[in-house]
């Protein structure tokens, strides 16, 4: 006990002075607090309603913007037979005006073979495939291969 009462009197000025030096630190922030409260309380309160009504402006656009429309998967098993006695119906083809080339692309495309290996196929190049194709789709009123082969397989063209 005595070393710590020779401590606080051997040490009593430096202890005083830290202590004042920490009040006022205290006080001169206190006065900072008052300054930016008080006189810049108008900014202060608008800064937290612009705060608000961002957030709330995020959320409500993320929520708006997810698609309510619940995709659902169905899987189901296709079963192709194929027609070994299989005729095309070559008045419509005449009617349609597609071309053996054409007829024969479509076939090749309904093997499931890309343009690439068509072309290869055919010794063609790969946009003379692409514009055949173009005209398929036209002549058949569709926009994709798959559309393409659906239908002319439906129409009877292709087996």
């Amino acid at each position: 006990m005595t070393d710590q009462k020779t401590f606080l009197v051997k040490h009593k000025a430096t202890i005083l002075y830290s202590i004042s030096l920490a009040l006022l630190l205290v006080l001169l922030k206190w006065l900072e607090l008052k300054f930016i409260i008080f006189d810049h309380s108008f900014e202060i309160y608008v800064g937290f309603i612009a705060i608000i009504f961002t957030t709330l402006g995020i959320w409500l656009a993320l929520k708006l913007s997810k698609p309510k429309v619940q995709t659902v998967v169905v899987e189901k098993e296709v079963y192709i037979t194929r027609n070994e006695n299989f005729v095309a119906d070559t008045a419509l083809i005449a009617e349609m005006e597609i071309s053996k080339r054409e007829l024969e692309i479509l076939n090749l495309m309904a093997q499931g073979h890309s343009n690439e290996e068509i072309a290869k196929s055919l010794f063609v190049s790969v946009s003379t495939i692409k514009t055949h194709n173009q005209n398929l789709f036209f002549k058949l009123d569709v926009k994709r291969r798959t559309q393409a082969v659906e239908k002319a397989r439906r129409l009877n063209l292709i087996p």
